[in-house]
């Protein structure tokens, strides 16, 4: 069995965790500086841009939407759980049908669905409508983790393939920043409704710049839908104790991040803050550190292995989460700065770790690590809006303490397996 303290993680991020094995490089590989290349970088950049925006372009406008439609902190939160939900439902399935009917195909569609229901949302006439576009909305972008990383993977040659992905993650990472911002100074001005719109728009932009830019693929050979092969891959990996302590530990690892960022927008608003709908949006301009604390990951386990990674990225997310509890502001964004550097490290250690588990079947190894990730932001989301309706921020920052001592006992663990299994292999020998 792989041991986690081992290996640097590969390239990370939400989107990223659908990798696959890049295949030998061919002659029509794309590289820096080959014809396509750099349409091919901009356009999935675009697609990350758009898809993060729209995908969690609720949560940072709920206050706004919970004061608007008269409904609890916890019933607005499933406008963001609903989404990223359906996203963890649809992600493997859609990973099969992107085998079949093609990468660009399929992004191509999931970008198109997603950002015409995102175009409808600001018109929904009541909180029920607005759950079930953002559920709709959900599923259909599920179509890009289950083709982009694959996209990459078959079109450009290995050497370059890390460069490419980190710009497509880094489209990830400014789309659910610059859609939260954006939404937030929107909102204020002229409401939620119109935040929403304003949204919309980017992805509609965005897509378009997508649809134009991205090459046809030229390696991509179609393959035939199994169900009982899919689902034979699929029983493996869940019968891989590793591989399930690794989907555990996303899973808490975003059910803190979830209950945070969900919850922080409805602490700022009330007193002592009193914080104005844009400054709130602005907080999560917070997710750059994230961005830097995925990239320093692979140092991390360098230096300290897989689980002193993980072990470190459970402290700084536990020091941040204590830290937010004073009603000093300086200080509550100082607590929120090191819950985004601990969770990004935290995922981007663990979601590396199960491509590199795998030895088969990596894209739906993968694919099921998402679909964890996701199950993990829908629940964190919904129970941490839930909890600080009930008892304020005091018991989101316990929900997130709980989910992080979580990831502390499967590490631990993970710790004694993998000692027992050694002492059981040293006796047999």
């Amino acid at each position: 069995m792989p041991d986690l303290s081992t290996e640097a993680p590969a390239a990370t991020g939400a989107l990223a965790s659908a990798s696959v094995v890049p295949p030998a490089a061919s002659t029509e590989s794309l590289s820096p500086g080959r014809p396509g290349y750099r349409r091919m970088s901009f356009a999935l950049f675009a697609a990350g841009v758009a898809a993060f925006a729209l995908l969690y372009s609720t949560q940072a406008l709920l206050p706004a939407i919970t004061a608007d439609l008269g409904v609890t902190a916890g019933a607005a939160s499933w406008t963001v759980s609903a989404a990223t939900g359906a996203l963890a439902l649809f992600v493997l399935p859609l990973s099969a049908l992107s085998e079949r009917f093609g990468r660009r195909t399929l992004m191509t569609l999931s970008l198109t669905v997603a950002v015409v229901v995102g175009l409808l949302v600001p018109l929904a006439p009541n909180l029920e409508w607005l759950i079930a576009l953002r559920a709709v909305q959900g599923a259909a972008l599920a179509g890009l983790p289950a083709s982009a990383m694959a996209y990459l993977a078959e079109e450009v040659r290995p050497k370059a393939l890390v460069g490419a992905i980190g710009l497509f993650v880094a489209g990830n990472s400014i789309g659910g920043m610059s859609g939260r911002v954006l939404a937030g100074w929107v909102s204020q001005l002229w409401g939620w409704r119109a935040g929403l719109a304003a949204i919309g728009l980017l992805a509609l932009v965005c897509a378009a710049v997508f649809r134009v830019l991205l090459p046809k693929a030229r390696n991509f050979r179609p393959g035939t839908l199994n169900p009982r092969a899919l689902a034979k891959t699929v029983g493996g990996h869940l019968a891989d104790p590793l591989l399930r302590r690794l989907y555990a530990i996303g899973a808490l690892f975003m059910t803190v991040f979830g209950a945070v960022y969900t919850a922080i927008g409805f602490r700022l608003a009330e007193a002592p803050f009193n914080l104005p709908q844009g400054v709130i949006g602005s907080i999560f301009l917070v997710y750059l550190v994230g961005t830097l604390s995925s990239a320093a990951a692979g140092k991390l386990v360098a230096r300290l292995g897989r689980r002193g990674a993980l072990y470190l990225a459970v402290g700084t997310t536990a020091a941040g989460l204590l830290l937010s509890l004073s009603d000093s502001l300086g200080a509550v964004l100082l607590g929120l700065v090191l819950i985004t550097a601990g969770f990004f490290a935290g995922h981007a250690v663990a979601s590396s770790a199960v491509s590199r588990t795998a030895k088969t079947g990596r894209a739906q190894a993968s694919a099921l690590y998402q679909s964890a990730y996701y199950v993990g932001s829908s629940a964190g989301g919904t129970l941490g809006a839930v909890a600080f309706h009930a008892g304020g921020w005091g018991a989101t920052a316990t929900l997130g303490l709980l989910a992080v001592l979580g990831v502390v006992s499967v590490t631990l663990y993970g710790t004694h397996a993998a000692r027992t299994e050694r002492r059981a292999l040293a006796a047999s020998n």
